[in-house]
């Protein structure tokens, strides 16, 4: 007999990337419709849903941590672990006594469906996965539901075919899959008829959208978005070096409708560490694609990914990255230490750099990122620049701009709205500068 659940709390805990972000927030909207109550995860709730990462052995730690809190909370609750540790690991997590449910990337689009079944009869099946290689279409939920700001964010491609050899992802997420062009279109033509005027693409590796259909690329996709009436401006989130044509680096420069904002990561600046990480790339082929983007639209905002101390990484090559990257025109980096992950091919290197090395290595390069931010937000110092407003915050409205500079504004102007603005003051952190609008 099925019993009502309507009223009954769900909290839910997200780990890791924007992926995992937008997924959450789409399967808080599936609990939601149907007349559950969602609520903070710090709160006792009658379900808990932990989106993992697996992104590295700290990250599957987290992962786990989350997990024993959760039930700490309500020992009568259903606690349910999702996402991409579920996937590569889930015979580790159906071990642990705090959790009811594993649900892999497999099978996320079917958890609403799981946990109600499993509330209602109490079956004994805990683990829910299959080969995520097998998964040959691309599966969302129906429209975006994760918003950053004003910023309507949807997924368009999952998996990777890349393979590095510290990234565990592909295992989690599988080969590529991408959502067919006229499905993306609508979707985008629904929130800009909505009133949202910039749009975040999102995938597991985004440049690789359409390698496994027949539909087009990337540039196909873009070109059919940017004739969409009344979309002001389209983002993308974190593209390979790889796939960065000349055809889509010219559209990509030329299309006032793309945002000049890109993140391409390099991970290593030195040749031989990226042939140990299986980039399939040079410093040199990496450098002269960012320099024919930022000559042809001089405002761009590229940011990168860096892996300080992966276990090739000596003194020499520490020393070679260092100085390439001050060269590079990087607008910001994101800095990430090195952390052995099992199932990665580089687990055969070991883990050779000194813990307090890597930490010193992280510093520097942390340090580098700062100056270049820093030094990249003091060209539009006294500039007049177009912003759109994404939130409020402490009286002031908060905007980027699509180089992605942001500013804290006084306007009486709404949340979604584009103004101009003139950016007068620099701060020490990205979201400390002010603009005033003219």
């Amino acid at each position: 007999m099925k019993l009502e659940n309507k009223g009954l709390k769900v909290a839910f805990a997200t780990l890791g990337c924007r992926m995992n972000q937008f997924e959450t927030s789409a399967l808080q909207e599936q609990f939601q419709v149907k007349g559950y109550s969602i609520t903070d995860f710090e709160d006792v709730a009658d379900i808990y849903v932990i989106n993992t990462c697996t992104v590295t052995n700290d990250a599957d730690r987290t992962s786990r941590k989350t997990i024993r809190q959760a039930k700490r909370r309500n020992p009568n609750a259903v606690v349910v672990a999702t996402g991409c540790y579920a996937q590569v690991s889930p015979e580790e997590l159906a071990k642990m006594e705090e959790i009811d449910l594993v649900i892999g990337n497999s099978h996320k689009t079917a958890v609403f469906e799981i946990v109600e079944n499993y509330i209602n009869e109490k079956f004994e099946n805990k683990v829910f996965i299959e080969n995520i290689f097998r998964e040959n279409q691309f599966k969302t939920f129906q429209i975006s539901t994760f918003f950053e700001g004003a910023r309507p964010i949807i997924k368009v491609q999952e998996g990777c075919n890349s393979f590095c050899s510290f990234c565990i992802i592909p295992f989690a997420r599988g080969k590529v899959r991408s959502a067919k062009i006229d499905e993306i279109v609508n979707q985008v033509k629904i929130l800009v008829d909505k009133g949202f005027k910039e749009i975040v693409l999102t995938g597991t590796q985004l440049s690789q959208y359409g390698y496994d259909h027949k539909e087009g690329t990337l540039y196909d996709l873009l070109k059919n978005l940017v004739k969409i009436e009344n979309l002001y401006r389209i983002r993308l989130s974190s593209m390979g070096i790889n796939e960065l044509d000349d055809k889509l680096i010219d559209f990509l420069t030329s299309e006032e409708k793309i945002a000049p904002h890109f993140h391409l990561s390099i991970q290593s600046a030195d040749d031989k560490v990226l042939r140990d990480m299986k980039r399939n790339y040079t410093v040199k082929e990496y450098i002269e694609k960012v320099d024919k983007i930022i000559s042809k639209r001089p405002e761009t905002a590229i940011g990168t990914d860096i892996i300080t101390g992966f276990p090739t990484e000596d003194k020499t090559a520490f020393l070679n990255t260092v100085k390439t990257i001050n060269d590079i025109p990087f607008a910001y980096i994101h800095v990430f230490t090195y952390s052995q992950r099992d199932g990665t091919t580089a687990v055969k290197f070991g883990d050779k750099v000194h813990p307090e090395e890597k930490k010193e290595r992280t510093r520097i390069l942390r340090e580098i990122s700062y100056q270049k931010n820093y030094e990249f937000r003091k060209r539009f110092l006294n500039k007049d620049l177009e912003f759109l407003i994404i939130s409020e915050r402490d009286g002031y409205k908060i905007a980027i701009t699509g180089n992605y500079i942001h500013a804290k504004i006084k306007t009486e102007k709404p949340v979604n709205t584009i103004i101009k603005a003139n950016l007068t003051e620099i701060g020490k952190e990205r979201e400390e500068n002010t603009a005033v609008e003219v």
